[in-house]
């Protein structure tokens, strides 16, 4: 398989020993997850409440050059979540960790389960994953997508998360 680093950072690599990175926007701070069970969990699309407000936090930077605003204007980047799930015994932080924001509620998750997030935009350095190892295989929260956004072609559609 051929890599595809979009956004090149210092360490960032496609599969390699059964693990790939994802960096940060920025670049500083970098992880190292599995590419394959048992370390990895699910690949999911979720629309839940939670999903939907984590990911579409406001920016304030310069738009993606395919959207046209003016200057003034801020975006919101997201009506759902592209995630990965990974154990965190299987989680290497390459750099970066202290930088970390995290929180971690249990108010709105279904299960009654905590769920952490640790807050940096970042993604899979390597984009061709994307469609293979990281490929979602679920949609989760599908009653809550908007309207306007079409189902996702997943191999489990309604599965229930594995955690």
């Amino acid at each position: 398989m051929t890599s595809d680093i979009r956004l090149p950072s210092e360490g960032a690599h496609g599969e390699v020993d059964g693990t790939a990175t994802a960096t940060c926007y920025c670049g500083a701070v970098q992880i190292s997850v599995p590419t394959e069970s048992p370390g990895l969990v699910e690949t999911a699309i979720c629309h839940c409440n939670d999903c939907r407000k984590i990911t579409a936090s406001p920016t304030f930077s310069a738009p993606c050059s395919h959207v046209e605003m003016s200057t003034n204007s801020s975006s919101t980047c997201s009506m759902f979540s592209s995630l990965f799930l990974i154990y965190d015994t299987h989680l290497k932080h390459v750099r970066g960790e202290e930088k970390l924001s995290r929180f971690r509620q249990n108010n709105t998750v279904a299960s009654g389960n905590y769920m952490e997030n640790s807050f940096c935009s970042g993604t899979i350095d390597d984009y061709t994953l994307h469609a293979t190892k990281f490929r979602p295989r679920v949609e989760h929260y599908e009653h809550n997508r908007c309207a306007w956004v079409y189902a996702a072609n997943v191999k489990e559609p309604g599965s229930k998360p594995k955690v």
